[in-house]
Parts: C-alpha cells; sequence; structure tokens
C-alpha cells in the first residue's frame, strides 16, 4: 500500500527517536513517503497533493489534534468523497489526542503504531462522520474558509481559552492541562457577559435557543480528556450520527461550580444538567450568531472572531484504519 506519513516534529509527547523508530516500523509494511511539517497549514497542503495524485491510499498523521485537522482538512478540499480519497491513520502525538482516543486508539504513540499496523493486516476500517463549520450566507462572514472539524468546535468562552492557549504557547509555555486551567479562569474572571450572553443558536423548523454563552459542538464523545479522565459534555455524540450541541446561558460563579462539577464526574451515560444547561443531539444543520463578534474554534485550533457560523454534520465523510 502507498501511504505518505505526515510528520509533526514539535508534537510535544514524542521525540526525535521516538518519531524515527515508528516511522521504520510503518516503513516496514508499507510504501512510505515521509513528509515533516515545516510551517502552520503545511499538512494541510500535504494532505491535499496525496489526494490530489490519485496514487496514495493512505495518509498517516503523526502528531496532535491540530495535525489531524489539517491533515482532514487536506484529504477534504475538494469534498467528501470516502471510495475516492486516500484513508486516514493517525499515530497520537500531542498533549491530548482527542481524536486518536474516541477512535478507541491508544494514547501511546509506540502501541498506536502496533495497532495501526494489525489494523492494515487485518484491512479493519471505517466511515465516520466530521463536522463542517462555514460562514453563513449572507452574513459578513459569508467568505470565510470552510473548515472540517473531527471532534469537536467551540464558539464563545470555549474558543477564548483555545486562544488564550495559543497566546502562550506563541510565547514559549508548554501546551499542558494544568496551562488549560489557568486560562479558562482569566477567560471567566475576564469575560464581560458571563450571565446573560449573546449567543443565538438558529435551526429549520425551530424556535431559537437564545441568550448562550457557551457553545460547544460535539461530532464524537468524549469532547476532552483532563489526563486519563475523559470529560463528556454531549456523551450521546456519535461519528455516526450528525452534531450534538452543549451549550449554557449563564456563566455565573454557581452556574460555573456546577457545570465544571458534572463535567468532572460525567460519564458516557450522564453529562452535564440544570436549568442553564442546553442539550442538543444529532442536528444536522444550525447556525449560532452573536450581538458581538466571539472567539472560534475547531478541534483546538483558534480561529479569531466570528458574528455567525453555522454547521453540517456529514455522514460517512471519511475513511479511518482503526
Amino acid at each position: 500500500m502507498r501511504a505518505l506519513l505526515v510528520v509533526n516534529p514539535a508534537a510535544t509527547a514524542t521525540s526525535a527517536r521516538t518519531r524515527e523508530v515508528l516511522t521504520h516500523a510503518l516503513a516496514s509494511d508499507l510504501d512510505l513517503e515521509v513528509a515533516t511539517t515545516e510551517y502552520r497549514g503545511h499538512a494541510h497542503d500535504l494532505a491535499r497533493r496525496a489526494a490530489l495524485s490519485g496514487s496514495t491510499e493512505l495518509v498517516v498523521a503523526l502528531g496532535g489534534d491540530g495535525t489531524v485537522n489539517e491533515v482532514v482538512n487536506g484529504l477534504l478540499h475538494e469534498g467528501p468523497a470516502p471510495e475516492e480519497l486516500p484513508r486516514l491513520a493517525v499515530v497520537p502525538g500531542g498533549s491530548t489526542n482527542v481524536f486518536a482516543r474516541a477512535l478507541g486508539l491508544p494514547n501511546d504513540a509506540v502501541e498506536a503504531t502496533g495497532a495501526l499496523l494489525d489494523a492494515l493486516r487485518d484491512r479493519t476500517e471505517r466511515t465516520i462522520g466530521l463536522g463542517l463549520a462555514t460562514g453563513t450566507p449572507g452574513t459578513e462572514d459569508e467568505a470565510v474558509e470552510s473548515r472540517w472539524f473531527t471532534f469537536c468546535a467551540g464558539y464563545g468562552f470555549d474558543a477564548g481559552v483555545v486562544g488564550r492557549v495559543e497566546q502562550q504557547r506563541d510565547l514559549g509555555r508548554r501546551s499542558t492541562h494544568a496551562l488549560y486551567v489557568r486560562q479558562a479562569l482569566r477567560q471567566f474572571f475576564g469575560e464581560p457577559r458571563r450571565t446573560h450572553g449573546t449567543i443565538a443558536l438558529r435551526r429549520p423548523g425551530h424556535e431559537p435557543v437564545e441568550n448562550l454563552v457557551l457553545s460547544i459542538i460535539c461530532n464524537t464523545a468524549p469532547w476532552t480528556y483532563l489526563g486519563d479522565r475523559p470529560v463528556y459534555a454531549a456523551p450521546a455524540a456519535s461519528f455516526d450520527t450528525a452534531l450534538d450541541v452543549f451549550g449554557l446561558s449563564s456563566l455565573s460563579t454557581p452556574a460555573l461550580v456546577r457545570c465544571a462539577g458534572q463535567l468532572l464526574t460525567s460519564s458516557p451515560e450522564r453529562g452535564p444538567r440544570g436549568k442553564h444547561v442546553v442539550s442538543l443531539h444529532d442536528i444536522p444543520d444550525f447556525t449560532l450568531q452573536s450581538q458581538a463578534p466571539m472567539p472560534f474554534q475547531v478541534d483546538g485550533d483558534h480561529l479569531g472572531l466570528r458574528r455567525s457560523v453555522t454547521f453540517t454534520g456529514v455522514r460517512r465523510a471519511l475513511r479511518v484504519i482503526v
């Protein structure tokens, strides 16, 4: 099988020596081309070229969720065509690796490589659904480039935290769970609209859900991990359905404490609940709009401020080796 291995040399959980060993292991079973990313967006460009080549059967992403997201967007740059596009495989190399773990892969890069080689020999794969975020027609964001996401997107408070973390990483800080917690607290105390949000969720045939301060869009569960602990914002979310939404209409101190406690004790059967919680399951199309520009992120990648984003759940969008 002809394959492209896209390696992020800045992946936080792998060393140069580990990446070399993994590359040799994959090359023993694959006709392997190796490409190392050199700039933001490079993984997208490499995957797009692989998709257009017509000869690459598999693209392996060795890196974190950001690398995987770039590869997915490169593969689907011309749109989903599962039977025609190269398959995707993932070797987790980031600090959290939500997508890989949601697929059931080990969080250790060496173990995951062994699992990938077994899956290739057994020819096991699945076709998964993805989320697509686009600019809303008729708004100032209409021309914004569309972006696929594998496990989640965020609009509002959650995305603001991601933006703060990216700023800290640009200053040389290491991506850790403690860094996310610190930036979440700073976002909370700096949020001027904690108790009365400006976000409205609109979908065809339903009354709008208004005054949200936080909105998380899930394509699978769990939403994220704190160390080894999975966190379920939308427990019913799945690669086999459309999108789920978890929203909060208040981030007052009591509401935040209650929600944080529920997230920390969440499970596949039970997520956050209460009068300020909005939970929607298996929604194919909807739009999030705000009176003021709000932070926006997909798969942990901050994309700036938007007044409006339209979301679509695309079923059976991409084949993945598992």
